[in-house]
C-alpha cells in the first residue's frame, strides 16, 4: 500500500467520522457509545462525539497534505513496530499516535488503556471497512507488550518512570503529565473569555490540554473572571464531576482555604500548574514580560498556552481552540514523525 493510497483511507475515515459524529445514536456506533459510557462515565455521548469530530477535522485532505509535505522522507513502505501505549483519560486520546505510525507505513502493535478500549476498537472496525490493508497493520495487544522495535507510551509521571524502565532500550517517546495555561491580560472580549469555557470544561477539563490554570492581570479579578464562565453552569449535573466539586469544596471549607465558588468551580490562587477535576488555579501577574519568563520555566510541563494573538506567545492557541489541536499540534512539542521516518 502505497503512500497516497493510506492517505485516502484516512481522508475518507475521516469523512466517515465526521458524519457519523452529527447524530451517533443513528449509526452502527450506537451500541459502541453506550457501552463506551457505561464503562467510563466521563465518556459522555456528547463528548464522544466531540472526540470523533476533532478527529475528522484533523482528517482534512489540505490538512494532511500540509502537514506531509514537511517531511521529504516518508517511505512507501516502513520496517517499524511500534508499540502504541494509549491513555484513557479521554475518548480516543491516543488516535493521533496511531495515525503517525500508520501513515508513515509502519505497523501498529497497540496496547489499549482499560479505560478507553470500546472506542478505538470500532475506530478500527470502521477502518478496515474503509482499508482492510491499512487496517491490516494494526496488532492490538491484549496482554504483554511483544514484538516491537519502538515504543510510544502515553501516561503519568509515576507510569513514565515505569516506562523508561521497560522501554529504555529501545528508541522510544516517553510523555508524561502536561498541563494547559491560559494567560488573560484584562483586554479580552466577553465571548473570548466565553470560549475559554471550553478549553477548561470540555471532557471535564480531563485532557493534558484542558486549561488548568490562568493567570489574571490586574486588569481582571478573579471574581469578573470566574463571572464570565457561567454558561457552564449545567456541568454540574454530571454526577461524578459534581461529586469532585463538592468534594474539594469540604475540603477547602474544612482547612479554611481561601478560594471562589460560582456552585460548580472552585477558583483558588496556586502556584501549581494541574488543579483536580471542578477546581481551576489562578495565579495573578503583574507584566507580559513577567508571563513569557514564567512560561519558560514550566515549558517542560505546559502542553499548550491559551491566549490572544497581540500578546506574542509563541505557538499560543486561540481561546476555544485548545481542544482542536492540528495534526502538526505535537503533545509535548515532540514531532512523531520525524521520529518515525528517521
Amino acid at each position: 500500500m502505497n503512500h497516497q493510497e493510506r492517505k485516502a483511507a484516512f481522508i475518507r475515515l475521516g469523512e466517515v467520522l465526521g458524519e457519523i459524529s452529527e447524530n451517533p445514536q443513528k449509526s452502527d456506533w450506537a451500541a459502541a457509545f453506550n457501552r463506551a459510557e457505561a464503562e467510563n462515565r466521563w465518556f459522555t455521548q456528547e463528548n464522544m462525539a466531540l472526540a470523533l469530530r476533532g478527529i475528522s477535522f484533523m482528517l482534512q485532505a489540505e490538512k494532511l497534505d500540509k502537514w506531509l509535505s514537511a517531511y521529504s522522507d516518508i517511505p512507501e513502505s516502513g520496517d517499524k513496530r511500534v508499540g502504541l501505549i494509549m491513555a484513557g483519560n479521554i475518548p480516543l486520546v491516543g488516535f493521533h499516535d496511531l495515525l503517525c505510525v500508520l501513515i508513515s507505513g509502519n505497523t501498529a502493535v497497540v496496547k489499549l488503556s482499560s479505560q478507553d478500549e470500546v472506542l478505538p476498537k470500532k475506530l478500527l472496525e470502521t477502518l478496515a471497512e474503509i482499508s482492510p490493508e491499512l487496517a491490516s497493520k494494526i496488532v492490538l495487544s491484549e496482554g504483554k507488550l511483544e514484538n516491537f522495535t519502538h515504543v510510544i507510551a502515553t501516561g503519568s509521571d509515576n507510569s513514565a518512570r515505569y516506562f523508561e524502565y521497560y522501554f529504555g532500550k529501545y528508541p522510544n517517546i516517553i510523555r508524561k503529565n502536561r498541563n494547559s495555561i491560559a494567560i488573560i491580560n484584562g483586554d479580552e472580549s466577553l465571548d473570548e473569555l466565553r470560549a475559554l469555557g471550553k478549553d477548561i470544561f470540555r471532557y471535564f477539563g480531563l485532557g493534558c490540554r484542558n486549561v488548568s490554570k490562568v493567570y489574571l492581570s490586574d486588569k481582571m479579578s478573579p471574581e469578573t473572571f470566574l463571572a464570565t464562565l457561567e454558561d457552564w453552569k449545567p456541568i454540574a449535573n454530571h454526577s461524578k464531576y459534581f461529586n469532585n466539586y463538592e468534594y474539594h469544596k469540604a475540603i477547602f471549607l474544612v482547612e479554611k482555604m481561601a478560594h471562589l465558588d460560582n456552585g460548580f468551580l472552585l477558583l483558588r490562587e496556586e502556584p501549581s500548574l494541574g488543579c483536580p477535576v471542578g477546581v481551576l488555579h489562578f495565579q495573578p501577574y503583574a507584566t507580559i514580560d513577567q508571563m513569557k519568563a514564567e512560561v519558560k520555566i514550566h515549558e517542560d510541563k505546559i502542553q499548550c498556552v491559551v491566549a490572544s494573538d497581540k500578546l506574542g506567545f509563541e505557538n499560543s492557541v486561540p481561546f476555544g481552540k485548545a481542544q482542536s489541536p492540528e495534526l502538526w499540534d505535537y503533545a509535548d512539542g515532540v514531532d512523531t514523525m520525524t521520529f518515525l521516518v528517521r
